[in-house]
């Protein structure tokens, strides 16, 4: 059975305060916070940014919030274990730079092609009412309970993350997709996952975020009749 992403890893280093809560729907609202410290930076450019990175730091920028851009200097081991700890580009965090503090959140980072390793990261500056877009992960529960995976339906997933307008302050951490009672040839819909308060998707339609098909080999009147009948049961 194809399966979607699994879940974020919660390990995130003894300065991450976690607190999560869970709404009446399943949703998890993440509340994340993490501190990283930062230098400012006056050398700009790629000669400057290969002697950082020669260093052990990664080049970064904070912008947004209609105040000009900082450049900064990060650790590079410090980033690499936020961006494998998961939930990296829907945590906001603060970085504390030569003193100052700023609320942000990761926007985009950039990976060495060859070496894998962390080249740049852009954050952007956030406050309780800045409204953020990012990409909330999509998770799929009570397979045991659908009626087409029981029979030997395939989870066709067509969005493993979705879109969302929403607080800074108030990101969830993934949306929970009910398969409880699903046949094969039944459509998961947007309009099935309720959002949280003040959280909106990006594209305004009821799309599809996955449907239960039937395996290449199909569906045996036996296989069929005894998924329904564990359904009734």
């Amino acid at each position: 059975m194809r399966m979607g992403k699994p879940a974020s890893s919660s390990a995130m280093g003894m300065c991450l305060r976690r607190a999560l809560h869970i709404t009446s729907k399943g949703n998890v609202m993440s509340h994340e916070s993490y501190e990283l410290k930062a230098e400012a930076r006056e050398r700009v450019g790629k000669g400057s940014a290969r002697e950082l990175r020669r260093n052990g730091l990664i080049p970064a920028v904070i912008y947004g919030d209609k105040q000009a851009p900082i450049s900064i200097s990060l650790s590079t081991n410090e980033v690499t274990k936020r961006i494998h700890a998961g939930g990296f580009m829907t945590t906001v965090a603060t970085i504390d730079v030569d003193g100052k503090k700023y609320k942000v959140l990761p926007k985009d980072y950039q990976l060495d092609p060859v070496r894998d390793f962390t080249m740049h990261v852009d954050f952007l500056r956030v406050s309780g009412n800045t409204q953020v877009s990012v990409q909330i992960p999509v998770h799929f529960i009570n397979e045991e309970k659908s009626q087409g995976l029981k029979v030997g339906g395939v989870l066709n997933i067509v969005r493993h993350e979705v879109e969302v307008h929403c607080p800074a302050d108030a990101i969830p951490e993934f949306f929970n997709v009910d398969l409880s009672g699903k046949k094969i040839g039944d459509s998961i819909h947007i309009s099935e996952v309720t959002l949280p308060k003040g959280v909106t998707t990006v594209i305004d339609r009821d799309f599809t975020i996955a449907t239960i098909v039937a395996p290449a080999a199909g569906v045996s009147d036996e296989e069929e009749a005894a998924g329904e009948g564990e359904a009734e049961a």
